[in-house]
């Protein structure tokens, strides 16, 4: 085992990549609770989706683990399951099944352009600010939607939105939870965002906010419900509609850069980078992709690689073998799902608003002093949360970025796949939406 991970070649041992393993569990271990009270809004059975959550993160991390052979774990994405949620299924009226069936489609897409060069002519295409851009939005969109949650901002006919009342039990348990998290995460506690669930958790239960738990541990939970409901409509007639294939393509823009920051940023980390070039790289995006099809047969939304791994890394762990510990970690979440019960809105959202945070520090990566790359950056990342549709701001900062460009003299930076797309999201806005 030890010469199949190359523990002597990374200077390391199986003590220090099970604590690591462990450290990257709990510091992503929020997801699990987060993501079933997410996808419940769009009308999904918390159980099924608690299952879906823990297999789908356990399968996708033991590929990383076994084949990879990196200490990166991977679970349903944060802000893919809110535009999920709020975009697709409540926002454009499209049933939770169909949207399944759009994040499997996606994951296909993407393993098979990770096994062509396709993959780094896409990426190489879009510019960077506005891959800056797409991240610091969806985190301000996530934040965003964890007040709304929590009561803290609340809708206002005058003002549009305004802030809410802040001595109502549960958002101001939110406020506490946020404060406490934050305090956590300050100070550089390894699940930092975990930790502050469960003492948010037994705080509302000492104020009779949140229902004591039935247990602890518990049988698993019907996965019935959303496994395979994918199917039917994928194979209905009709179902690739205009709308469901800018769906299946934001799915696909999000998880595509989101999987490949993740992995610079933790390879980086690591020491993993040879000539600023990642070894496995190939491996690693088709775990992504395997574990988001799988993920989506089960009945949750995209999976994607977590920068939370980077705890990991930074608790020593350098081989496949943490994350095959993180992944049996998972597995054995299973059997907790009675402690889904006192997991609310008003303890979630803390979560989420942490997360908008650290997404959100993207945003010091553009060049602001160039308003060429200024503009369509900004908008792209304020609209999300705006117009509550990651969809549309990714699409409008896709028609800017040429415009602007083309205006400033710079149109031959621009590579062609950016004016292809400029035509077909002006054409949907245009003709279609």
């Amino acid at each position: 085992m030890s010469k199949f991970f190359g523990f002597a070649e990374h200077g390391t041992n199986y003590r220090r990549e099970t604590i690591a393993g462990l450290t990257t569990f709990l510091s992503m271990a929020y997801i699990l609770f987060v993501n079933p009270d997410m996808l419940s809004n769009a009308g999904m059975d918390k159980g099924a989706v608690f299952v879906a959550t823990a297999v789908a993160a356990a399968i996708g991390t033991l590929i990383m683990g076994l084949w990879a052979k990196y200490p990166i774990a991977l679970a349903p994405g944060m802000g893919l399951n809110a535009f999920f949620t709020f975009v697709v299924v409540l926002g454009m009226g499209i049933p939770w099944q169909s949207a399944l069936a759009g994040v499997f489609i996606s994951g296909i897409v993407f393993f098979i352009l990770t096994l062509t060069k396709i993959r780094e002519t896409i990426i190489n295409a879009i510019p960077v600010g506005l891959k800056y851009a797409a991240s610091a939005g969806i985190g301000l969109f996530i934040a965003f939607i964890g007040m709304k949650n929590a009561g803290i901002i609340v809708a206002n006919e005058a003002t549009f939105v305004s802030l809410g009342n802040l001595s109502e039990g549960n958002t101001l348990l939110a406020i506490v939870g946020l404060i406490i998290t934050a305090g956590l995460m300050v100070r550089g506690v390894n699940g930092g965002i975990f930790y502050g669930m469960v003492i948010t958790s037994v705080i509302g239960m000492f104020f009779n906010l949140v229902s004591l738990p039935t247990g602890v541990i518990g049988a698993i939970p019907d996965v019935s419900p959303t496994f395979g409901a994918l199917f039917g409509p994928l194979f209905s007639a009709g179902f690739f509609t205009p709308d469901m294939l800018v769906v299946i393509f934001t799915f696909l823009f999000v998880d595509f850069f989101d999987t490949a920051g993740t992995l610079v940023g933790v390879a980086s980390q690591a020491g993993f980078l040879k000539n600023n070039v990642m070894p496995r790289v190939g491996r690693a995006l088709g775990a992504d992709s395997v574990a988001t099809i799988v993920g989506a047969i089960f009945g949750t939304s995209t999976v994607t690689s977590y920068i939370e791994s980077s705890s990991g890394v930074a608790a020593g762990g350098r081989t496949g073998f943490a994350s095959v510990v993180t992944a049996g970690l998972f597995l054995v979440s299973l059997f907790f799902y009675p402690l889904l019960s006192v997991v609310t809105a008003a303890v979630t959202a803390p979560a989420l608003i942490i997360v908008g945070v650290l997404m959100a520090s993207s945003l010091g990566k553009i060049e602001w002093s160039k308003l060429e790359e200024a503009v369509p950056a900004f908008l792209t990342a304020v609209l999300m949360p705006l117009t509550f549709s990651i969809a549309t701001g990714i699409a409008l900062g896709f028609i800017l970025y040429p415009l602007t460009k083309l205006i400033r003299g710079h149109g031959r930076e621009v590579h062609p796949i950016m004016y292809v797309l400029f035509v077909v999201f002006l054409a949907y806005f245009i003709w279609l939406r």
